[in-house]
């Protein structure tokens, strides 16, 4: 027996039952975030919300790095250019799309749009020589893509939805795919407050350019119901979320943690239909089956 060794083990066992507790919390509030975003962008200007949601969360993010870590810094120029390379993936792209995007389509649709997302981080892995996809990877990408087809056919039918805000949305989630893998090797240098926290401010910040174009806001016309939103969002799915998803991909790596989507996205379809009684249609249905088969078989084939 080795005391210490049991003990380092049980520590590694909570460590990682704590991770998983957070993604599982993680998973609750990205799910409710496409009600959230929806609600607010209904009386606010999409990117304007975004880059001040973004710009917040980062500062609260660096408050909490500096408190807890004491403030840990990038080390150079080129790790500053990385951490600003993967803001501007993680957020300024990733939000702009979504957050435009959810304007325009259902909460419902948005979560499943999103769910692709594994499907383009292994993409990219396979792009840098990080996994070799297998025949039924290939099969699970041909068929997810087929489901996305029969959502988006399926949702212009019903109406409340667009083909450009779809398409926004599966933007966004190529952009969230390549994120979380590209997040690993900033890892193994950093704490995953550290690569939550630049990434994060540097991305909000970068969107306030796109947002001129896009300023015409009432704050006297928002209501309650947005602000409160807006406030759940901030905090919950930015600050709280952001944090647990690296922490995750630190401590159980990012394939596994991708696969959390699944219920983010069942989350997402299940608050969308019950809290703003959007409509969902058989052939949604069936092509949500699809798509979340293909995405399941793209990410377990070998």
């Amino acid at each position: 027996m080795n005391p210490k060794g049991e003990r380092r083990g049980s520590e590694d066992r909570r460590a990682s039952a704590l991770a998983e507790l957070s993604l599982l919390l993680t998973v609750f509030f990205f799910g409710t975030n496409f009600v959230a975003v929806k609600l607010v962008v209904e009386s606010a200007p999409p990117l304007l919300f975004a880059a001040v949601r973004f710009t917040l969360a980062g500062l609260l993010l660096l408050l909490l790095l500096r408190v807890l870590e004491g403030g840990s810094r990038p080390g150079g120029r080129g790790e500053a250019l990385r951490l600003l390379g993967l803001g501007a993936v993680g957020i300024t792209l990733t939000q702009s799309f979504f957050t435009f995007g959810v304007s325009l389509t259902t909460a419902a649709n948005t979560a499943l749009m999103y769910s692709t997302s594994p499907i383009w981080g292994m993409l990219l892995g396979s792009l840098f020589g990080l996994e070799r996809p297998g025949l039924r990877n290939i099969l699970g990408v041909a068929l997810a893509l087929l489901g996305v087809g029969l959502v988006v056919y399926g949702g212009l039918e019903l109406g409340g939805t667009s083909l450009v805000g779809d398409l926004l949305i599966l933007a966004a989630a190529v952009c969230w795919g390549a994120y979380t893998m590209l997040s690993l090797a900033l890892l193994g240098r950093y704490s995953p407050l550290a690569v939550a926290a630049y990434p994060m401010l540097l991305g909000g910040l970068a969107i306030f350019p796109l947002a001129v174009f896009d300023l015409d806001v009432d704050v006297g016309a928002i209501g309650g119901v947005a602000w409160f939103a807006a406030l759940y969002s901030l905090l919950f799915s930015g600050v709280f979320g952001f944090v647990a998803w690296q922490r995750g991909v630190s401590r159980v790596g990012a394939n596994r943690v991708l696969i959390y989507q699944y219920l983010v996205t069942l989350i997402g379809v299940g608050a969308g239909l019950a809290l703003l009684g959007e409509g969902f249609g058989a052939g949604q249905v069936v092509g949500a089956l699809v798509l979340l088969a293909g995405v399941y078989l793209a990410r377990r084939g070998g």
